[in-house]
């Protein structure tokens, strides 16, 4: 289990404080091939890291996921922060919107703290799970904390029943009108470091379908340093849909600040921003569905 002053002085849900850049900044991690987020991350060598592929005619059919209905009681986010951090972008909520049912424990709430964004350069990778071995152009996870056991996302990171993330593959067709709040001031927060307040973002739009009854469920890690586990993973069969230029917005965006130096071979642009698949070891992906 990782050690939470560690996890809150460098990477996975830090609050954002001046004070603490000069820390964060001693712990570098990024996506280039060869990066062994192990050496530093110690949970990262874990047996139930994240992501996976799935394979869904290995996937278990439990109909007992369906005994209590998936209930997202999420609001809309009135000046929702979204922000570049360099690896991702990230839309910060700060309205209560809960999450419960499904494969949560019973009688808990999981309160959504963020929507995280994976994407690849070009159209044929981009997601950090795959499905039969297929990757997507884009992955976007709705990451929930239990606020029922915990008091804050960093206490409940690393527990078990702590954290639950809503995983949402992303095609490309036509334009996605929730997600237009975002993608149409990316221009704004090119760089790292730069972020941007939107009047209203609601994430009921991500949601595939009123019935939510379509998905895959298992038990994994954080896909970001530090990769803790104890996270449960409730991954929709059926994308969501974003236009080309959509996905170009994300493409032009920069892993550095502006005006900074960058290391040789490396062109700063933002993508490609997924971890490989990890082995399923003994776990079991369960189906809401047959």
């Amino acid at each position: 289990m990782a050690d939470l002053s560690f996890i809150e002085d460098s990477v996975a849900f830090p609050e954002k404080e001046e004070d603490e850049e000069e820390e964060e900044e001693g712990v570098e991690w990024g996506y280039e091939e060869g990066v062994e987020w192990g050496l530093v991350f110690p949970d990262a060598n874990g047996e139930y890291q994240s992501p996976i592929n799935l394979n869904s005619r290995e996937a278990r059919y439990d109909p007992s996921l369906l005994d209590v209905r998936l209930s997202p009681n999420y609001v809309v986010c009135r000046d929702c922060e979204v922000a570049n951090d360099g690896h991702t972008i990230q839309v910060i909520l700060k309205s209560k919107s809960v999450l419960s049912g499904g494969p949560l424990p019973q009688g808990h709430e999981f309160e959504l703290y963020e929507v995280r964004f994976h994407w690849g350069r070009e159209n044929q990778r981009g997601s950090e799970h795959t499905v039969n071995f297929k990757a997507f152009p884009m992955e976007l996870h709705l990451i929930h904390w239990n606020s029922t056991l915990f008091g804050s996302i960093d206490e409940a990171v690393g527990k078990p029943h702590g954290i639950a993330i809503i995983a949402l593959f992303v095609q490309i067709g036509k334009e996605h009108i929730g997600l237009k709040a975002v993608t149409e001031i990316l221009q704004d927060i090119q760089y790292k470091g730069k972020s941007k307040t939107i009047p209203c973002f609601n994430p009921n739009t991500l949601l595939p379908d009123p019935l939510l009854r379509d998905y895959w469920v298992y038990e994994g890690s954080l896909t970001i340093p530090p990769c803790s586990e104890g996270v449960t993973w409730i991954l929709f069969r059926y994308p969501l849909t974003i236009s080309q230029l959509q996905i170009e917005e994300f493409r032009r965006l920069r892993t550095h600040a502006k005006g900074a130096e960058l290391v040789e071979g490396c062109d700063g642009i933002l993508g490609d921003n997924f971890r490989p698949t990890q082995p399923l070891s003994d776990r079991v992906i369960r189906a809401a569905f047959q």
